[in-house]
């Protein structure tokens, strides 16, 4: 998935640089947070580290209960990738743009249905930002995951969905899905000719998914150091970069300190929409 691969491609280059085997761990369950609990509760040597998704900086508003606090047991080391969204829709739904699927929204409030691969994800917080900004409203089918969203469009099921690049880009190729819109402020080279969000009247939208390199929080300081130079190493790596670019994921390697900014930024950001539309994981 969407935290294991760009670790798996990294792991090479990032095994150079520690001096140690990198084991992945999937850990799976709800929205990442099983996988966090585990590290949070590590002993901070460095050897027990995480990588997650954006899930990370809204669980805490999503699932009641939860046992650690993400923010304070875990420390940023490194931003691993951004990972865009695209707007699609089945190849013979009649928008053509994303303004034309907005004004279907308008004529029918409440009534259009669309997909996202789960409650609480990036794939559902992008479109209701979207509506929200737009001043329309949809009906939302959370599906068991993206493939079962896309499933959903092809089958009729759900209008149009903000799905990610690996799973919509080969069918917008096939022509058998249209894409609309991408997500981030600059258009993609996979798919050239489809314009951002940005281009189509809505100013300053820029949102993706990411994956975010963590290590229990009393890490020292200088192993933290260590690890930020493995990530970045395993980001700059050329079969890393190419592979994650016939992805549709885009490599960042960012230092500690410029991804707590960032995730801060984005548990803000990303908590204000949830809490405008009052998302939870039932």
């Amino acid at each position: 998935g969407g935290a294991d691969i760009p670790m798996r491609l990294a792991a090479p280059a990032m095994q150079q640089v520690l001096g140690q085997t990198l084991v992945l761990e999937n850990r799976a369950g709800a929205s990442g947070s099983v996988g966090a609990g585990v590290v949070a509760q590590a002993a901070p040597d460095g050897y027990t580290t995480l990588a997650d998704t954006a899930g990370g900086s809204v669980n805490h508003l999503l699932i009641p209960g939860l046992p650690y606090d993400f923010a304070k047991q875990l420390t940023p080391v490194s931003q691993m990738v951004r990972s865009p969204l695209l707007c699609v829709v089945r190849a013979d739904h009649p928008s053509k743009t994303l303004g034309e699927l907005l004004g279907r929204m308008r004529a029918a409030p409440g009534q259009i249905p669309f997909g996202s691969s789960g409650v609480g994800t990036m794939t559902h917080l992008a479109p209701a930002l979207l509506l929200r900004r737009a001043g329309v409203t949809a009906n939302h089918v959370s599906y068991r995951g993206g493939a079962a969203s896309i499933a959903g469009i092809l089958a009729g099921d759900a209008e149009f969905v903000f799905s990610t690049l690996p799973q919509a880009t080969p069918l917008v190729r096939e022509g058998r899905l249209r894409g609309l819109a991408v997500s981030i402020n600059e258009r993609l080279p996979a798919l050239p000719d489809v314009p951002t969000v940005q281009e189509q009247g809505f100013p300053d939208f820029d949102i993706a998914d990411w994956l975010g390199f963590y290590t229990p929080t009393g890490t020292p300081a200088p192993v933290i150091a260590r690890l930020a130079e493995a990530a970045q190493a395993g980001m700059r790596d050329p079969n890393a970069v190419k592979r994650l670019g016939e992805l549709g994921m885009i490599p960042v390697g960012s230092t500690p300190e410029q991804f707590q900014a960032f995730y801060n930024e984005q548990r803000s950001t990303l908590g204000a929409i949830i809490q405008a539309e009052g998302i939870r994981v039932e």
